[in-house]
């Protein structure tokens, strides 16, 4: 990590004590100077306070190099669609649908629900290829693929994990554990915010539920507080608590913060704690919050043909609600935005959870408002420096669900670590192309193989990080998010 400008170094030697010097071999001086993270990096003058430099923690700041994409909008299905059902075309296993699982498929493997030698379960759409690219999308989601010329599609991707939360927090924290800084996190930690009225990074939850991993997901981890993601509404106010309680005035409240900024300040003073620092810079966000986040999370405004490209539900908590706020949030200069749909977790134990039913539906819910997300960014000219990420935590079996030997009512497929895909979108990355192959089978990536880790070395190199020197010191050690593993998906870079 970088050294402090030599002012801003004398000005903290001043309030060095013993219990600093402790803490910070702990916090490292990454945690005392968010506005001075990287080489040849200034986020302030040279003869800016040190309580400045640190107390605007969401100032814009430059990457290690040259960024290809500016900002994120990562779309996560939570529960994992299938593959096999959408991206995925494997006319093989349809030849061998309801024929015994070979054992080789089972044996040493970890599986959730599958007990005992399950049916091998064909494709349950229709596939047809689109665009000069030639790429298989299945008739589930007609819009889509009309953009196929536009995305990336990571067709073996692979993770460790096989079940819901630990395989959300490795994906999208570096771990299977709690406590490690989400990825919205860390690009907000290297690059700050281009709108100091909006949080850096955003989170919008449809589906009915939170992702199975909670707001772990979207948490900082070791990393300040003021770097986790916000979470917005798309129904009642966008933030809780947002609104002043009545008979408070919004002069009332500036008098209130500025006695609460007084006494954080003074605390800072004693102990200086940069999570006092982190308090401060959230009270003044959540105050400019309040007139900023109201207007750019009103989408009646939008104009009535946006309304129909999306299929916007007003009133309600919705994919297409909060893809078309994705995209009016990184308009604004939100770095990141983080989505997530639940409801794909697609097992067949009932008709909603099942192939032929529930799991329809869902690609119904998405195909329209995906659509609208890459036509919208496109004519808006922000594709180009906005990359979209889509996809789950892991893939689905070629083997029908089974529990202890026995078929489930309806059609689903278990979870498998082994294979899924992964398509990406502008922001740097190649239009039209599919990297990676799964056999014959879908079962396992045979080329292009690309684990978790790599994804996250991607997207971090899109933004203009090199994923082994974007850290943060803790417990003694420098942490990235990457862990010790990850490397760049050059073949899909432009």
């Amino acid at each position: 990590m970088n050294q402090l400008p030599n002012e801003l170094q004398q000005i903290h030697a001043q309030h060095q004590t013993r219990r600093l010097f402790l803490q910070n071999l702990s916090y490292g001086l990454g945690g005392l100077a968010l506005g001075t993270l990287f080489s040849g990096c200034k986020t302030t003058p040279d003869n800016a306070p040190l309580q400045q430099a640190i107390g605007s923690p969401m100032i814009p700041r430059l990457s290690q190099f040259a960024p290809k994409a500016k900002r994120v909008i990562y779309v996560h299905m939570a529960g994992s669609p299938s593959q096999l059902e959408l991206f995925d075309y494997k006319p093989e296993l349809q030849k061998v649908s309801g024929q015994a699982c070979p054992q080789s498929f089972l044996e040493g493997k970890k599986f959730a629900f599958i007990r005992g030698i399950p049916n091998m379960l064909g494709p349950q759409t229709n596939f047809a290829q689109h665009g000069q690219s030639g790429a298989w999308v299945s008739d589930l989601l007609p819009q889509f693929a009309q953009h196929a010329d536009d995305v990336t599609f990571l067709k073996a991707m692979y993770t460790d994990q096989f079940n819901h939360a630990p395989a959300q927090l490795l994906l999208l924290t570096g771990a299977a554990r709690q406590g490690r800084p989400s990825i919205g996190s860390w690009v907000t930690y290297g690059l700050g915010s281009e709108n100091q009225n909006l949080p850096g990074f955003v989170v919008l939850v449809s589906g009915g539920n939170q992702p199975d991993a909670g707001k772990s997901a979207w948490g900082s981890g070791f990393l300040p507080s003021v770097y986790q993601g916000v979470q917005c509404r798309s129904e009642g106010d966008p933030v809780l608590y947002i609104s002043n309680p009545e008979g408070v005035t919004r002069d009332v409240r500036r008098k209130t913060l500025d006695a609460i900024d007084a006494l954080n300040k003074a605390q800072y003073e004693d102990y200086q704690d940069p999570e006092t620092l982190a308090r401060i810079a959230q009270y003044e966000l959540a105050y400019k919050m309040q007139v900023s986040v109201p207007e750019v999370m009103d989408i009646n405004k939008e104009p009535d043909s946006i309304k129909q490209l999306y299929g916007i539900e007003p009133g309600k908590a919705s994919l297409a609600n909060n893809l078309l706020l994705a995209r009016k949030l990184v308009e604004k200069g939100v770095r990141f935005v983080q989505l997530f749909d639940y409801g794909w977790d697609s097992h067949g134990t009932n008709a909603a959870l099942g192939i032929d039913a529930g799991f329809r539906e869902k690609c119904g819910q998405l195909d329209q408002p995906i659509s609208a997300l890459l036509t919208d960014l496109k004519q808006r000219g922000l594709l180009d420096e906005t990359l979209v990420v889509w996809g789950g935590e892991f893939g689905r079996t070629p083997m029908q669900q089974s529990v202890n030997g026995r078929k489930v009512p309806f059609v689903g497929r278990d979870h498998h670590v082994e294979a899924f895909t992964i398509w990406m979108a502008g922001g740097g990355v190649k239009a039209g192309m599919t990297y990676g192959e799964t056999d014959a089978m879908g079962y396992s990536g045979v080329s292009g193989r690309v684990h978790v880790h790599d994804l996250q070395a991607t997207i971090l190199h899109l933004m203009g990080f090199d994923h082994e020197k974007l850290t943060f010191d803790f417990q003694g050690r420098p942490f990235r998010l990457t862990d010790t593993a990850g490397k760049v998906v050059k073949p899909i870079l432009v």
